[in-house]
């Protein structure tokens, strides 16, 4: 596992970052053989799979494609909307009209961007915490199917 060299308070923003990263290299190092983990769901909390819920596969490429935007950074926007177009076209219009949406915000001065900052700041920390929880349940579900839980 992969252990965190930096230290930053436990609510920062950059620990959750470092946190989640090395979940995920982690979960990485463990899932060998990711195929295995094709339909194959997670256990909602009474034991039951979760209706119309991804696989753990999905998880599996999700989280590791977030991981490589926390660590390298964003995609220039023209290369972002490039690889969004290539499948998710529908997505890249909802995220382009609330683009131009913050633009028309923004030119009529109406932006409180402490507000804002703070909103998408807890946003972004929570998000972090629910993936990074979801490459410990990956890491430990695989773990089972493959027999090495301890």
């Amino acid at each position: 596992m992969q252990v965190l060299t930096k230290r930053y308070p436990k609510n920062c923003l950059l620990t959750v970052m470092d946190r989640y990263s090395a979940e995920v290299h982690n979960m990485e190092q463990v899932v060998m053989i990711p195929s295995l983990l094709r339909d194959v769901q997670l256990s909602g909390h009474e034991g039951r799979a979760q209706a119309e819920a991804p696989d753990l596969y999905t998880y599996f490429t999700m989280l590791k494609a977030i991981c490589v935007d926390v660590e390298h950074g964003l995609l220039p926007r023209e290369e972002w909307q490039a690889k969004v177009a290539g499948g998710e076209a529908e997505e890249a219009e909802n995220g382009t009209a609330e683009t131009e949406e913050v633009k028309d915000e923004s030119a009529s001065g109406e932006l409180e961007l402490e507000a804002q900052f703070h909103l998408h700041f807890s946003s972004l920390h929570h998000i972090l915490m629910h993936l990074t929880k979801k490459a410990q349940e990956v890491t430990r579900k695989y773990q089972e199917m493959t027999g090495q839980v301890w």
